[in-house]
């Protein structure tokens, strides 16, 4: 049997390019995408792809360069998703929150042949373009292409063409590139770099195809959701689903700017039925304003990840009318790699305890192959008690290709058969895991491993905590001790009779934690530092504390 050869009808390459094109012949009258007063409907959005790839070809792209993009979710950047590697193209979605000198190393690196940007990041392009011409680049300097709205300044101009433009004068017959290598690149995504200098990572067309089936699938999103993109595009494709959302036909919902306003409004419209987040949006919708609300009639999925929700937050999101399912993963992961998944026998438990399995990371996608958490030290799989901590290591065919142009760093993350991925987790008897901390972040009091996010997890239950972030600091007898920063509640109004103090944090934590978790020290802030996925740059937070001695 093994010489029965392959042939055209019995084997393509996958790529979730194909998605676009079954979507606009089974659903090509169905909404595609929302934005504004904007509307297109599927056979349109395969259209205007057609067009875009046509032109974008036309700008003498060789396979595989890069196409880079500063935009936030808006329906160009979802055309994007199938249109760069339509032409052939490798797409690289730039975080919008990055400074200038970060998106020129980023352009440098992936040395971008285009770059398209948005109306709103126009002076922060022109910066960047400044620090290229003075590092003395001018032939790593992209052509410049403006995403241009009716919203943008009047008169506005930068690079050499207009991307409607593009879009209008390109060929609607236009035939997409032929994928006939599936582990060719599709996406190159810098992480966020909460630990490390970022690095590109790269995603195969077959990666990217998988994935997105493991996603779709493992949270049950069925045909015509409404998606609405609280989740930045940027960040790992939004984590598949802008390939996703095309292959159940389903609409996507734009929002250029994340606010309590435009979510709960959006929602209420569109009548939307799944949205992806980090944690920290959770806070934006339970802190919303009376006149920001709007009654959620019907359930909405939500996706979450980026950061462990503590239990707690869960609870209340659910209250208002959402439906939480917790998810982890990375960038090299191509997003989500672990979902918790629901089962049924979990229904009849109070809501409390079934909040706490919830928190909890779950059990792999499809496309993995394997999980395991082990002991570094001798690779073996740690006892499933729920307590000892171990690295959480991946393999499958969602992982990515490597890192560009560093063969060390890809060499490393994938020693001894494994995706090392430098979190650290607990395996409970079920076989779900847990999330404890990234490896940088455990801390070690006195020859005990303290996880920063149990902790943060006890101080998000105290009435007046909005957030909390713990980190180690230096200290005299036990080498390191817990340190938690904290986000107040505001008050309401001038009411001051509900003021918090270091003293009351401390003592909570010593009612509800072991004595050698307690912090020793608490500072308040006004916010915390974050990535642009809602990640705790916690080595800002320990930057800050590094010389400070903890009281004893």
């Amino acid at each position: 049997m093994d010489n029965i050869p392959k042939c055209e009808a019995n084997y393509s390459p996958l790529s979730p390019v194909t998605f676009l094109t079954r979507c606009a012949k089974c659903y090509g009258n169905r909404i595609s995408i929302i934005h504004e007063g904007i509307r297109f409907t599927w056979q349109q959005t395969y259209e205007r792809c057609c067009r875009l790839a046509s032109s974008i070809r036309s700008l003498n792209l060789a396979k595989n360069d890069v196409v880079s993009v500063l935009a936030p979710n808006i329906p160009a950047m979802y055309e994007m998703h199938f249109a760069v590697p339509m032409a052939g193209g490798v797409l690289n979605t730039i975080n919008t929150r990055l400074d200038a000198n970060n998106i020129a190393t980023i352009l440098l690196h992936s040395e971008a042949k285009v770059l398209f940007v948005d109306y709103e990041y126009v002076p922060k392009a022109k910066e960047t373009l400044e620090l290229l011409m003075g590092k003395k680049c001018h032939s790593s300097t992209p052509l410049l292409i403006l995403i241009d709205d009716i919203n943008s300044p009047t008169g506005l101009q930068f690079g050499e063409l207009e991307y409607e433009q593009l879009v209008y004068n390109g060929d609607p017959t236009f035939v997409p590139e032929k994928i006939h290598d599936e582990w060719a690149p599709i996406a190159l995504n810098y992480t966020s770099g909460t630990t490390s200098a970022p690095k590109g990572v790269v995603y195969s067309h077959r990666g990217a195809y998988l994935s997105t089936l493991s996603l779709i699938l493992g949270w049950k999103m069925g045909t015509e959701p409404v998606y609405l993109w609280t989740l930045p595009m940027f960040h790992c494709n939004g984590w598949t689903f802008t390939w996703g959302v095309a292959a159940r036909g389903g609409t996507n919902v734009c929002l250029r700017n994340i606010s309590a306003y435009n979510i709960y409004k959006n929602i209420s419209l569109h009548h939307v039925t799944h949205m992806c987040c980090a944690p920290i949006v959770f806070n934006i919708i339970l802190e919303a304003k009376p006149s920001e609300r709007i009654e959620i009639k019907s359930s909405v999925e939500i996706l979450t990840g980026g950061a462990p929700p503590p239990p707690s937050l869960i609870e209340k999101i659910e209250s208002l009318g959402f439906h939480v399912m917790h998810a982890y993963g990375s960038t090299e992961a191509t997003g989500p790699a672990l979902v918790c998944e629901w089962q049924q026998q979990w229904n009849q438990l109070p809501k409390v305890e079934q909040a706490q399995l919830k928190a909890r990371q779950g059990i792999s996608i499809l496309t993995l192959e394997d999980v395991d958490v082990i002991n570094v030290d001798t690779m073996e799989s740690v006892p499933r008690d729920g307590k000892t901590m171990g690295e959480i290591v991946l393999r499958g065919s969602s992982i990515m290709k490597g890192y560009l142009k560093d063969p060390e760093s890809t060499s490393k993350a994938f020693c001894d058969g494994w995706f090392h991925t430098g979190d650290v987790g607990v395996v409970h008897k079920d076989g779900y895991l847990e999330i404890k901390d990234r490896s940088k972040d455990v801390i070690i009091s006195g020859g005990e491993n303290i996880s920063s996010v149990e902790l943060e997890s006890v101080l998000y239950k105290h009435p007046r905590v909005l957030e909390a972030a713990v980190v180690a600091m230096p200290h005299p007898r036990w080498g390191e001790s817990p340190c938690a920063f904290v986000v107040l509640k505001k008050f309401e109004g001038n009411n001051k009779t509900n003021d918090v103090t270091e003293a009351d944090i401390i003592g909570y934590c010593r009612k509800n934690m072991p004595p050698f978790m307690v912090p020793k020290l608490v500072k308040f802030v006004e916010d915390l530092p974050k990535t642009s996925t809602g990640k705790i740059k916690k080595f800002e937070l320990r930057d800050k504390v590094k010389n400070t001695v903890s009281r004893l």
